[in-house]
């Protein structure tokens, strides 16, 4: 395939479900945008959604100018490498673990929390570090060469609020004396499969610890929301090439109207329970 990864670093993904690309992904100046982008939408986030920001999922449904960085040429020529040219964005996700109380992020595989939504399911996950991810401030940990199952068998885990959700992969099926932790300096990233078991630690550092979470699939891959719920509002785009699995595709010019009424709606139903 062609993209910006070399041969070595495809052949290194496709056999271990993961890569570390310890290089700068953008030109400093965009990411720098993207950093005060990001803070800028932190600080609303803080006023007006009463969650930790660990959970500030699918934020370019209805904020557009994400954009510029989802479908830019320095992402996708990294994706193109792993997946080919025709590209579709699944999703993104800041996840922003604050200093001294970020939660553990427990065992798990994205694949198991999506379904059979995307067939076949070959999500990539492009982890942008915002902020320095270290072993310190809890950064993502791996399991190498876990990406063909996909649909483990959960349990719920001990002290869930202490937890950014509540169940975890049932202890041994996974050896994470194998876990690689997953160490950028800002404006580097990692990539993983959908299926590779991944996790981190809680945040007790002075450090806090952002990642944007930038997702996309072949565009051979169906999308099927109506097999997880037919009212799901799950909306995705394409960002290179052509469609090949007859999808139907959001307008990254448009805000997600019924996504953005929705959760008004329930905030709103949030605060007026907590009256």
């Amino acid at each position: 395939m062609a993209g910006r990864l070399s041969t070595t670093e495809t052949a290194f993904f496709k056999q271990n479900g993961y890569l570390l690309y310890n290089q700068p992904v953008f030109p400093q100046a965009k990411f720098d945008a993207l950093k005060k982008h990001f803070e800028e939408q932190l600080q609303i986030w803080e006023a007006t959604s009463g969650k930790s920001p660990e959970h500030m999922d699918v934020p370019h449904f209805t904020d557009i100018k994400l954009f510029e960085w989802l479908f830019a040429d320095e992402v996708l020529d990294l994706v193109e490498s792993l997946i080919g040219p025709d590209i579709v964005l699944w999703s993104s996700h800041f996840i922003c673990k604050p200093a001294g109380t970020g939660k553990r992020v427990p065992w798990h595989e994205d694949s198991a929390y999506w379904g059979k939504t995307v067939d076949p399911m070959e999500v990539v996950t492009v982890w942008l570090a915002v902020d320095p991810a270290s072993t310190a401030n809890g950064c993502m940990r791996v399991i190498p060469n876990t990406q063909h199952n996909g649909y483990s068998e959960y349990d719920p885990v001990q002290n869930p609020e202490k937890h950014v959700f509540g169940t975890e992969i049932r202890k041994g099926r996974y050896d994470d004396s194998k876990a690689v932790d997953c160490v950028l300096a800002p404006n580097e990233c990692s990539f993983h499969h959908a299926k590779t078991i991944h996790g981190s630690n809680p945040n007790a550092s002075t450090m806090r610890r952002c990642g944007y979470t930038m997702r996309y699939f072949p565009a051979t891959s169906k999308f099927y929301a109506e097999r997880r719920d037919k009212n799901w509002l799950h909306q995705i785009y394409l960002a290179r090439g052509v469609d090949r699995a007859d999808n139907t595709f959001g307008d990254p010019t448009k805000v997600h109207k019924a996504w953005q009424e929705a959760s008004a709606a329930q905030r709103k139903a949030v605060k007026t329970l907590a009256h």
